[in-house]
Formats: structure tokens, sequence, C-alpha cells
């Protein structure tokens, strides 16, 4: 559904006003995201996960330098490709609840994705209650400002606006952080019912303990490289199952699990607890 081809990025470094390097964020990065699939990107902070996300909408900066290739329904998917997709095909939730506007009302926003993604203007404020309504914010919710909402209620206004842009691939990114328990729970479910309908999802977050019940597949991220993509069922026992020694000391690492982490190297622990 979503290829990424030998990705490399880098992104320019000012040691001093006048000296200008680059620094190297993803390195030779080849990953498949299946349809119907809930695909869980997870790693420490500075991972590259978030500049990933970015670089598969086409919102990294222009002085970014980008190789590699992505395909989207295996057609090769170039940066005007991408404008025209993003919005419509191609959906981000972004990280910071700063993307709602806060000087319009909840359900004028979530019409406004519907307008993006092809609706008439009629079609799009029905189809934008009917959204918020199937992620059950009330209709005081659905006028209400963005400093008026919960954290939790405006991650799914979020949502609501990749539901009703009908795209058929959704990036959550870091979508529970800040959340009680309830409210990330009800998130999570909500993405993980966008995959049982069909839609691809890459849900980005450092925490493996809560990705791992939604998921179909984990890609564990360090450094700007991927450790390793497997099923998410590979994440029990001992961890015998995963291939690699840092996903290995992650699992172990989780409280669950009783943090029996024996590795060479420090386990990343802001990526397994939240």
């Amino acid at each position: 559904m979503f290829t990424i081809d030998q990705l490399s990025l880098q992104l320019p470094l000012y040691a001093s006003w006048w000296k200008r390097e680059w620094a190297t964020c993803l390195d030779d990065v080849s990953l498949a995201f299946a349809t119907g699939d809930l695909h869980a990107l997870v790693g420490a902070s500075g991972a590259g996960k978030s500049l990933l996300a970015y670089a598969m909408m086409g919102l990294l900066p222009a002085q970014a330098r980008l190789q590699g290739q992505f395909y989207y329904q295996g057609t090769p998917l170039d940066a005007p490709r991408q404008r025209q997709l993003r919005g419509r095909e191609l959906a981000l939730i972004p990280q910071s609840l700063n993307a709602l506007d806060p000087l319009v009302r909840t359900q004028r926003q979530v019409a406004w994705a519907a307008r993006r993604a092809g609706y008439a203007s009629a079609h799009a404020w029905r189809a934008s209650q009917q959204a918020l309504d199937h992620y059950r914010l009330d209709a005081r919710a659905q006028q209400a400002y963005a400093h008026e909402l919960s954290g939790g209620m405006a991650r799914r206004v979020l949502t609501a606006m990749a539901h009703v842009s009908q795209a058929q691939l959704v990036i959550a990114d870091e979508p529970t952080v800040g959340l009680d328990p309830h409210q990330r729970q009800r998130v999570l479910a909500a993405l993980r019912e966008l995959a049982d309908q069909g839609k691809t999802v890459v849900l980005i977050t450092h925490d493996l303990r809560h990705a791992l019940p939604i998921a179909d597949r984990v890609t564990i991220m360090r450094d700007g490289k991927l450790v390793e993509t497997t099923p998410a069922c590979a994440f029990q026992g001992a961890g015998t199952s995963l291939s690699s020694a840092y996903s290995q000391a992650l699992w172990r690492a989780l409280p669950d699990n009783g943090f029996t982490v024996s590795t060479a190297r420090p386990v990343d622990k802001e990526a397994v607890i939240a």
C-alpha cells in the first residue's frame, strides 16, 4: 500500500553562524505498510519517527536533503503527488494540539477537512457532525473552541478530521501523550477501528507497552535507523522470537517483564515507559 525504499534524510546543522554541516537523521530506511494494518513505529525521542512521518507526507523543510523513493498503491510518490493526496488520501494526526485553530469552533474545523477532501459545502457539514458523533463528541464539544476541550477530546477531534477525509493512509504522531488512561484507551481504540475499516494506520509512539495490544506489526527505530520489523505477537515470553538484542531489551524492560535488561548498550527508557 505504502512503501519506503532506501530513504535517507539530512538536515542542516549550524556549528557556528558561518559554518553549515549536515546531520543524518534517517539512514537507509526501507519499510512497507500494508492495507488494513495498524503498524507501530516505536523508538525514543530522536529516533527519527516523526521525521519519517513528515517525509511520507511531504512536509519536510525546503532545505532538507532527501534521497530514496516512496511508492503509494504501487506508483512512485513524488512531491507534486504528495501535495495532491495530502488531506485526501494521506492524513496526518499531528502530535501538537496547536494544529487546531484556536479561533474556530470544532465542527467548522472538521468541516474544513471534509471540504479539502472534496465534499460539497452542505455534505461537508453533515459529514463533520457524523464524524464527531462517531467519536462520541457531544453537541457542546462540537461547538467548543480548542482551549475548551480536554486533551483526549482534542485528540479525538484531530482523529475525526482524518476520518472525514476518507484517507487510506492515516499517520498518528504520538496521539496519546499527556492523556489519562481512559482517554488514551479511547484514542487508541479509534485508531484500531480505522485499521479494521481497511485503512492503513501508522502509530508513532515511544510507548511499546500501549502499542502492542492494538498493533499488527511493530518497527523499532533507533538513531535514524530501523532495528527490526516484526509481528506484534513476537513480543511475548522472554522475547526469544525477536531477532534484535535491542528489541529484546526493550521488551524485557517493560514493567510487566520485571526490568530484566541484559544488553551491552543502555536501553532508551523513554522508548518503553510513558
